[in-house]
């Protein structure tokens, strides 16, 4: 039997481990690719701390890994779309026939391993110019953010937005932003760091959301009518509390922080009077990770700036714990098999 390298996660006790594993075989409509660069997310630390639990995985074990890229090295039965030596990425999950949904790396096995499986219908094409580094994060990190953006809050060029968080998925919300010509981007965190490299991405204005005056120099930079658009990427109550105060006249607050706790609206009669709304959001659809590699392959997007750092695939609780320290405030780690 062929083994290779994956991280794994016991889901019943939370050990994380990278060891040797079958190397497994593509099924019907299946191709297998030698992965070559997979992401860390914030949500695979939530499924070794137990924040996060599977909902669908059958047995107890499951490779980590949602953000996947590499080339197609074998084909199952019924394969039309691919040929080994394919560069391509995977979609961070699929759609059952019943309409479920399953994410890879977490409800079935993910890339952070030396090889991975996935159903022909979500492997992407990527173009030759595109890095393996950064093609691996455009599911999830970058869609997700484009998709909250512009399927959810439906940013119109020239209305006046703030993010809340700007890690990962903030950051490239800012840039995501500037590409559909939202004015002013104003960018909202307590970390210096982070502030400094919005300004980077394309913000306009950053703040420090506990700085006396927050809401003047909001006010300030908006003319007055306060956020077209609000977004909470940090998932804190307080952070949503701010946001819901910066709104002006028909002010959207999109909600893609997870925190587990109820959303307050502290004043219902102006709320209603001013005709706001809080928007929830999740994920991504597989378009908007299509929309992204055709963008990056016309050069209107770079994501060069969002690889912090890559480490080799062994080296996976290192990069876990680093991400979970904030140890250079990361926008994304990658994992190199």
């Amino acid at each position: 039997m062929v083994e290779m390298l994956a991280g794994r996660l016991d889901v019943r006790t939370r050990e994380f481990a990278v060891k040797e594993v079958p190397v497994p075989e593509p099924g019907y409509g299946e191709v297998r690719i030698a992965v070559k660069a997979a992401g860390v997310c914030l949500s695979d630390v939530h499924l070794i701390d137990g924040t996060l639990s599977p909902l669908y995985l059958r047995g107890d074990e499951v490779t980590l890994g949602h953000e996947v890229a590499g080339v197609v090295e074998s084909l199952g039965a019924g394969v039309t779309r691919f040929e080994p030596g394919r560069r391509v990425l995977l979609q961070a999950g699929e759609e059952d026939l019943d309409g479920t949904i399953f994410t890879r790396g977490v409800d079935y096995d993910g890339g952070w391993a030396q090889f991975a499986v996935a159903a022909e219908r979500t492997v992407v094409p990527i173009p030759d110019s595109l890095p393996f580094e950064q093609a691996c994060i455009i599911p999830d990190a970058v869609s997700t953010p484009w998709a909250a953006v512009g399927a959810t809050a439906r940013t119109q060029a020239g209305e006046a937005v703030g993010v809340w968080g700007l890690g990962g998925l903030g950051a490239h919300a800012v840039k995501l932003l500037r590409l559909l010509g939202a004015a002013p981007i104003i960018a909202i965190d307590p970390v210096e760091q982070a502030r400094e490299r919005a300004l980077r991405f394309g913000a306009d204005l950053v703040l420090d959301p506990g700085a006396a005056g927050f809401g003047d120099d909001v006010k300030a930079a908006t003319g007055g009518r306060g956020l077209a658009v609000a977004f909470d990427f940090a998932g804190v109550p307080a952070v949503r509390e701010q946001a819901l105060g910066a709104l002006g006249k028909q002010g959207r607050l999109v909600l893609v922080g997870l925190s587990g706790r109820p959303v307050t609206i502290g004043h219902d009669t102006l709320f209603s009077y001013l005709r706001q709304q809080v928007l929830g959001h999740y994920g991504s659809e597989p378009e908007h990770v299509e929309q992204l590699v055709r963008l990056v392959e016309q050069d209107r997007l770079d994501l060069a700036a969002s690889i912090s750092d890559v480490l080799p695939l062994a080296d996976a609780p290192q990069a876990v714990e680093r991400l979970v320290k904030k140890e250079g405030n990361p926008i994304r780690l990658v994992l190199r098999p």
